[in-house]
Formats: C-alpha cells, structure tokens, sequence
C-alpha cells in the first residue's frame, strides 16, 4: 500500500497530492505560455488569467464534491477544507475555471474560446497527471476483479480506474496537440474535442467506480458527461456551418488584444 505522505518537514506533512497536482499546473501553465507566445498574445494577461482561474477551480472542484457527498459532509463539517485528503471533482474545477475564464476574457478584450482552445491540452495532462494522486491516496478505483493488471486495493484486488482515466486522458492530450496543427480549425474546436473526448471516456470508466458521486440512482459524472458529449457535438457542427463568421470574430479579438 503506498504511502500518501512522500515527505516530512518538521511538523508540515507533504503529501503526493499536493506534489502531483502542483506538478500539473507548472507543466500545464509552460504549455500555455509557449501556445501563447506562437500566437502572440499578452503573456502577462495570460499568467494573470491562470492566477484568477487556478483558485476558482479548487474552489468549484472542491465545493462540487462536498455538495454530492453532503450526507457525510454534514456530520463532519469539519472536513470540509481538507482537501489533501482527496475530494476534488474534475467536474466542478472545469465548471468554476471556465467560469472564471469567460469572466476575464471578457474584461480584457480576449476571445474566450480562443483562450479554452489553448488551455485545452494542459487541461487534459494535468487531469492525467493528478489521477496519480488518487492512487497515493488510495482512492477513484473500481470494482474486485482477477485481471493481470488488477491493483491490491482496500484490502482486495480491483480495477485501477484511476489509472484507465490516466492513460485515457494521454491519449487525449497527444489527439489535441496532433489536431491543433491542422489549418481551418474553427475556433473553440479544441476545447470542445477536449470536453467530448474526456466525457467518452470518462462515461466508460465510470462505471467501473465503486465510489462514484451519486444523484439519486445516476451517477453524476456520467450524467454530466453525456449532456457534455451532446452539447459539444451539437456545437462543433453548428460552428463548421458557420465558420467564415467565427473566424472574423477571432480575427477582430486578435487586432483588439493587440491593442
């Protein structure tokens, strides 16, 4: 059983959690600035983008899982902060990001989905990278099975739903960074391809969870990633139809960024 502390200062323990989930956001933000500096747009507002976005999705991921775990959480409200323990639902972190995202696109004169479609990537490899975390903290994993690559955990072996998600979402990162390359992409196409992809996945691994949030009977990842999956596909057609117009928009946030 691994340990979830990978170190000790003093009385201050550092946990893999942290580490990991520190380690996507320095390799998620390098990314986002070399996307911006190819495009050259203001590095500086992109930096303060990610200094106002990265809160509101702890906040959002964390205030998430509370509200769908709020049966335990009432009864241990002390809980409620320790988030090194785990407890950060992917759902609830987008939802408050991009929240925060269109708010300050909006302010500064940046086309938002301009801004989603760069943040995609390192979106999707942070999510990679933090699902590590869950294994330290020996959590986000499924149902017993006898399978080879089963993992020996919580006292049986199970599939590693922590480590499908992982490789699921490589294989997503290395789809946009391949895609992304490609000429007439319509703006906001990548954020949406990253948002329908994560949700396939997402909705098969699911299943396997024995600790799934719940709404009523139905999972709730599941749920909102089918209703993700419709809504973006729906949206990346109607925008190849209309992409001459989307295109000029793009074109005029660029001159206006500029400025």
């Amino acid at each position: 059983m691994p340990n979830p502390i990978a170190f000790e200062i003093g009385p201050v323990a550092v946990r893999w959690y942290g580490i990991l989930i520190s380690m996507a956001i320095l390799i998620g933000t390098i990314l986002v600035l070399k996307q911006a500096e190819r495009l050259k747009l203001d590095q500086d507002k992109i930096l303060n983008l990610i200094i106002i976005v990265l809160p509101a999705a702890f906040i959002g991921a964390r205030a998430w899982y509370v509200i769908f775990s709020w049966g335990y959480y009432s009864v241990n409200p002390e809980q409620i902060l320790q988030i090194w323990h785990g407890g950060l639902a992917i759902h609830g972190g987008l939802f408050g990001g991009v929240l925060a995202g269109y708010f300050y696109s909006r302010a500064v004169g940046f086309n938002f989905w301009q801004l989603a479609d760069i943040f995609a990537p390192s979106l999707i490899l942070g999510q990679a990278i933090g699902r590590w975390g869950n294994y330290f903290n020996q959590e986000a994993y499924g149902y017993e099975t006898n399978l080879p690559w089963a993992m020996f955990i919580d006292g049986a072996y199970r599939h590693p739903t922590f480590l499908y998600e992982s490789l699921w979402n490589l294989g997503v990162f290395a789809f946009l960074i391949w895609w992304r390359r490609k000429k007439n992409l319509v703006i906001g196409e990548i954020f949406l391809a990253y948002a329908v992809l994560y949700s396939v996945g997402r909705v098969i691994i699911e299943s396997f969870r024995t600790d799934s949030l719940m709404f009523g009977p139905l999972r709730t990842a599941q749920v909102i990633s089918i209703l993700v999956i419709i809504v973006g596909m729906s949206m990346i057609i109607l925008w190849r139809k209309k992409a001459p117009a989307v295109q000029e928009t793009l074109s005029k946030s660029k001159r206006k960024s500029k400025r």
